[in-house]
């Protein structure tokens, strides 16, 4: 049977954590828990998995077995110099399944195609200045059919599913992007989900885009079994996500993880959100207002170049509001970790994380212990690979995901 809960704040592996169970009608909750701990640990023996498990050697042959015909999972090569019958690890297959993901930004849209392994095989991205729907679905439908030439006719059925990563009431953020109201408020009553559902043969899934970033950490990330930590993503805006007991977590409601609207001072000491402070759209307004360039924020977000005084002010009154939203986080629930990333380049990231550090010590936080901060190990792609995560967790994995919204 499961085993019971640990403490919060535990860093164990899944398998101390979770256990299978040998009796009937658990077949796919068992496959999930041995397909979860190949895709933690790589490759694994039969062996290594009863003891992982606690199943049966029995039940988990049989796993294995009907795994492998599945052709999810492939045998290595056999490991001799043991007493016995030599160990045959078993690895994910590449090919075992594919996975879709959209992410729909408020500059940018991007499409990528992964393997079961979570490797990239292809991905698409469309710049625009805002979102307007009939385009950004006809980029779509365009993405898929193009990604989809570029498997096999056996590859393409295996595919389980696109995943939607995309801000909710995205029309209300028209005046903030500088789109045309009328355009934007087109979003109110177009159902892309179900749009995209009606053109493809596999499930679609739906969820806000920083919480998909979130997901990506969690399921692609290294965080090195972390099991509760807070998560914010900096875009166009700022948002997030929150991990607990090794999954995603979004309330009854889903305002948890809605980080983007926390209220944080600013320098003036007035409250603000925290997106009116720590996005990249505040970033590119200041580059604007001194008469630079915005437009490499969005379309190179590897290398943005000399942006010049600007990110050096941002950076750090930025620094300074994740800091607060991190500390008032932190009196609610006992991170392991904050986990920062965002469509930016690594250095930038760096530096951006360094400002958090350098801001707590100087925030009264006087009966906590804000968590370590650290970069996030995803990147700039995280909400589309997010949004890929979505059908990858509801039909093979356990514990990463219940969130995912489905038809």
């Amino acid at each position: 049977m499961e085993a019971g809960n640990p403490k919060h704040g535990s860093a164990e592996p899944l398998e101390s954590r979770i256990r299978g169970t040998n009796q009937s009608g658990m077949r796919d909750y068992n496959e999930r828990l041995v397909l979860s701990l190949v895709r933690q640990h790589g490759a694994l023996a039969k062996s290594d998995i009863a003891r992982m498990t606690g199943l049966s050697a029995q039940t988990v042959s049989v796993i294995m077995r009907e795994l492998e015909a599945e052709q999810l999972l492939v045998r290595q090569e056999p490991i001799r110099g043991r007493i016995g019958q030599p160990s045959v690890p078993m690895a994910l297959n590449p090919d075992g399944a594919f996975f879709l993901g959209l992410k729909i930004g408020r500059r940018s849209a991007e499409l990528v195609l992964i393997d079961f392994l979570g490797k990239v095989r292809s991905m698409q991205h469309y710049a625009y200045r805002y979102p307007a729907p009939q385009d950004t679905i006809d980029f779509v439908h365009a993405g898929i059919a193009k990604a989809r030439k570029l498997l096999t006719d056996e590859q393409d059925a295996r595919i389980a599913g696109l995943g939607i990563a995309m801000p909710f009431e995205l029309w209300n953020w028209a005046d903030t992007i500088g789109a045309p109201a009328e355009i934007m408020n087109e979003w109110r009553y177009r159902k892309i989900q179900t749009e995209v559902q009606a053109e493809v043969p596999f499930p679609v899934y739906l969820q806000n885009d920083a919480t998909s970033a979130c997901g990506a950490e969690l399921v692609f990330g290294e965080t090195g079994g972390l099991r509760d930590f807070v998560y914010f993503y900096i875009g166009a805006f700022a948002g997030g996500g929150v991990v607990l007991d090794g999954r995603l977590y979004d309330g009854p409601s889903g305002n948890a993880g809605a980080l983007g609207s926390m209220p944080v001072p600013d320098r003036d000491g007035r409250t603000r959100q925290l997106i009116d402070i720590a996005s990249i759209a505040r970033l590119e307004k200041m580059l604007a207002l001194h008469g630079g360039d915005g437009s490499r924020l969005w379309t190179s977000p590897d290398d943005w170049g000399d942006v010049g005084p600007d990110l050096g002010q941002w950076l750090e009154t930025a620094g300074e509001a994740l800091a607060y939203a991190i500390v008032s986080a932190t009196a609610v629930i006992d991170f392991e970790a904050a986990i920062i990333d965002g469509w930016m380049p690594r250095t930038v990231l760096a530096a951006l994380v360094d400002a958090v550090n350098a801001a707590l010590p100087k925030i009264d936080a006087e009966g906590l212990r804000p968590p370590p901060v650290r970069e996030g190990t995803v990147g700039i792609h995280a909400r589309a690979l997010g949004a890929a995560s979505l059908p990858l967790s509801d039909r093979f994995l356990i514990g990463a995901n219940l969130l995912s919204k489905r038809n």
